[in-house]
């Protein structure tokens, strides 16, 4: 695709798959950074801000253990106060996108100057993915139960010593088997039932770096449940002032494992479910 260019060229290896049993969405985010940092590299957006920074992305196809995978990457839009990069992630045998990444970075704080504005300007492609939808944001601490409690550890940290995307995510991928196994939906459900819970799509939202060394603590609710659906809210706080570090907006389906399609939720696991649904929100 002229405009687009390869960001990153990869494999799924066994160990990055999860037990739903396809690529688990912290690994994407371990290549996306890895594309994000290359973009902007060609770019030669050498100082581009880590936060606050926006992931919106759209899982459309499973990539499973022994995949090939490559990213196409372009700036999308750019104004005074973001820029919007976009990632396509595509398998490589057959070029079919599995997964699209809208990149958001907030610029207010650090403004481009003239000459990189005008470089991003050139390379403005646009969007051939799903456009983002805004999910209603919930505001209320009521319904929220504590799904991590964890320490900033040094694998955690990229190559300039930051957190890491995908460390913020897996956490959240922690919390959402707690949360799971709140509803019931524990281990053994899942490997007696043959079932899974599967991300079809998810938003995550950066506005602090926690330090090595420092505690983090997740707290999860549920923002829709559906049929076989589920949407996680999940908040990523530092215990010691109650800030906001992230937070994730993780909408799925339980996943027939056998089959690979939405499976109905269980009615006891649909009512253990319904105590965690916040109802109290905000437009976002």
């Amino acid at each position: 695709m002229d405009g687009w260019i390869e960001t990153c060229r990869s494999i799924v290896s066994p160990w990055e798959c999860d037990t739903t049993e396809h690529f688990t969405i912290a690994y994407y985010f371990d290549r996306l950074s890895d594309a994000s940092a290359a973009l902007a590299g060609s770019l030669g957006w050498h100082d581009a801000p880590r936060i606050p920074r926006r992931f919106d992305v759209r899982f459309v196809r499973e990539l499973r253990a022994g995949a090939s995978f490559h990213i196409l990457s372009a700036p999308l839009a750019l104004d005074a106060n973001f820029v919007r990069l976009g990632h396509q992630i595509a398998d490589s045998a057959d070029s079919e996108v599995t997964a699209w990444a809208e990149e958001t970075v907030d610029i207010r704080a650090t403004p481009l100057p003239g000459e990189m504005s005008d470089a991003i300007r050139r390379r403005l492609m646009a969007w051939p993915g799903p456009a983002v939808e805004h999910r209603p944001e919930l505001t209320t601490p009521l319904g929220f139960i504590v799904t991590v409690r964890d320490r900033v550890k040094s694998p955690d940290l990229d190559a300039d010593g930051a957190f890491a995307p995908a460390a913020f995510v897996h956490r959240f991928t922690a919390a959402c088997i707690q949360a799971l196994a709140a509803i019931g939906a524990t281990a053994n459900y899942m490997h007696r039932e043959r079932r899974g819970y599967s991300t079809f799509e998810l938003a995550l939202s950066v506005s602090r770096l926690p330090r090595l060394g420092s505690p983090v603590q997740v707290e999860t609710g549920i923002a829709h449940l559906g049929n076989s659906s589920i949407r996680f809210l999940h908040r990523m706080l530092d215990p010691a002032d109650g800030g906001q570090l992230a937070r994730l907006s993780q909408f799925g389906v339980q996943l027939d494992l056998d089959a690979r399609r939405p499976a109905a939720l269980p009615e006891p696991l649909r009512a253990a479910a319904s105590r965690f649904v916040i109802r109290s929100h905000e437009g976002s």
